[in-house]
């Protein structure tokens, strides 16, 4: 009966003969894997215009899929954007918007190793959605969402982990960068060069060992961030330098992954989503364009990124995707495909995309889409307008931690101004009116600059953090 509700829900065309539109059947929970890049950017695939970087197997993927135009992650910043990913919260709501350091030091908007905060192990997350449901779970990359034990993937959710607990640039000479499996280091300082390949192979071996029950990767890679490496296989190779060569790297993951479904018999029913955590850094060789703006900006390159999506038995082949839609809908989505229902107590930001996935042309489920640069409220979405939220002071240069002049009201129309060049607020001051409406509700729910909302919740938080260290033998 289970799984016949489960179809009618998915796909309900389809119920009379239990098959998908491939004619292969899709009568239980597909598998999930979820690839999360760092700081790739809007224009780095192929399919999204880039010119030198070469994703051949990217591209096939939105060929077979959905490729998203107007994808936005919660954040233009790593922790605040896993945090919205694993919850489907904005960042404020479960306060992982910014670590405890003082407003306006450098690092502020991230977790550092020892870090005393990092998502509540009382936040539902992906992980725990699945795992609930009967999935084998497993996180295989960067976590960044607190490096304490307490806060560790195999506390929130995951079977097994693999990986390095934050970003690639925050090992030090006492502390060198780990790479963890489950909750030891088992090297340190990890080799970088071989990282994306050796992430690569974990997540391949788990799809075959775990090939006859539902499972859950995700996979948060350590590239293309700076410091960038690649593998002697790809490194020298792009025409765009070291980052490209990561770029090309991650593309032959994604290569391998594909094939081990397909070799495996599982490609039809799993569903694979690509993304990055927010754009790319334009400082070393990223490219957001058409997009305005860059990583730690609320300017569109910040936080509109790449997204495909593929699930040959469910979605659509070769479809392009318009409307808004965020990293936010991600949980909730899966909730509700693998029929887990949230508690009703529990307050979620993001909205189901199930029926967006199934047909592109489907009106979007989000009416609003909030951009926070750490604490502060900046710009607002709603259709194809953007709000400028004028404000006293911004952050300017989230790299210098250094808050610049605050900024003026802007609108600009997203639909016919990408690059966000044409202050049209004069020629709509209804729309602005309504807009700010929106700024006034998010403010009172999620917060503003040093004002707490209503709706947030607290994070984690230990008394004592330890560093993450190889031990001795």
């Amino acid at each position: 009966m289970h799984k016949l509700l489960f179809l009618f829900f998915l796909m309900p065309a389809l119920l009379a003969d239990g098959q998908g539109k491939s004619g292969k059947p899709t009568s239980k929970n597909p598998n999930i894997i979820i690839v999360f890049t760092d700081d790739m950017g809007y224009g780095d695939l192929t399919c999204y215009g880039s010119e030198k970087n070469r994703t051949p197997n990217l591209d096939q993927m939105g060929k077979e899929g959905i490729r998203f135009t107007d994808f936005y992650v919660a954040s233009s910043i790593c922790t605040p954007s896993r945090s919205a990913l694993m919850t489907g919260c904005y960042p404020r709501r479960v306060d992982m918007q910014a670590n405890e350091r003082p407003i306006g030091s450098v690092g502020r908007q991230v977790l550092f190793p020892e870090s005393k905060k990092g998502l509540n192990p009382n936040e539902i997350t992906i992980a725990e959605v699945l795992k609930r449901k009967g999935y084998t779970t497993a996180c295989i990359g960067k976590w960044h969402l607190g490096d304490q034990r307490a806060f560790l993937p195999t506390r929130q959710g995951f079977d097994y982990y693999f990986g390095i607990p934050y970003s690639n640039d925050m090992g030090r000479a006492a502390i060198p960068l780990p790479l963890m499996r489950n909750e030891e280091v088992i090297e340190a300082p990890v080799d970088q060069n071989t990282i994306t390949k050796r992430y690569t192979e974990e997540a391949v071996a788990f799809i075959k060992k775990n090939k006859n029950k539902p499972f859950f990767i995700y996979l948060p890679h350590a590239m293309p961030h700076t410091p960038v490496y690649a593998s002697d296989q790809f490194r020298g190779k792009s025409a765009n330098g070291i980052y490209g060569d990561a770029v090309e790297e991650i593309d032959w993951s994604m290569g391998e992954i594909n094939r081990a479904l397909k070799e495996n018999g599982l490609d039809d029913n799993t569903l694979v989503i690509f993304t990055s955590d927010n754009g790319a850094d334009k400082r070393y060789g990223g490219s957001n364009l058409p997009l305005s703006g860059y990583k730690g900006s609320t300017a569109e390159g910040g936080m509109r990124v790449p997204c495909l999506m593929r699930w040959p038995a469910v979605i659509p082949a070769g479809k392009v995707c318009n409307q808004l839609v965020t990293s936010l809908e991600i949980m909730p989505t899966l909730a509700k495909l693998v029929s887990f229902q949230l508690p009703k107590n529990l307050v979620v930001d993001g909205k189901d995309m199930l029926p967006l996935m199934r047909n592109p042309d489907t009106p979007s489920p989000r009416d609003v889409l909030y951009y926070y640069q750490l604490e502060q409220l900046q710009a607002i979405r709603s259709g194809t307008w953007k709000l400028i939220v004028p404000t006293d002071t911004a952050l300017a240069n989230v790299h210098q931690g250094k808050f610049g002049p605050g900024k003026k009201l802007a609108l600009y129309d997203l639909g016919k101004d990408i690059k966000e060049e044409m202050d049209v607020s004069a020629d709509h001051p209804d729309v602005v009116a309504r807009l700010m409406k929106y700024a006034a509700q998010a403010r009172n729910e999620l917060g503003d600059l040093n004002v707490k909302g209503k709706g947030t919740r607290k994070p984690g938080m230990v008394e004592n953090p330890v560093p993450q260290l190889l031990k001795s033998k």
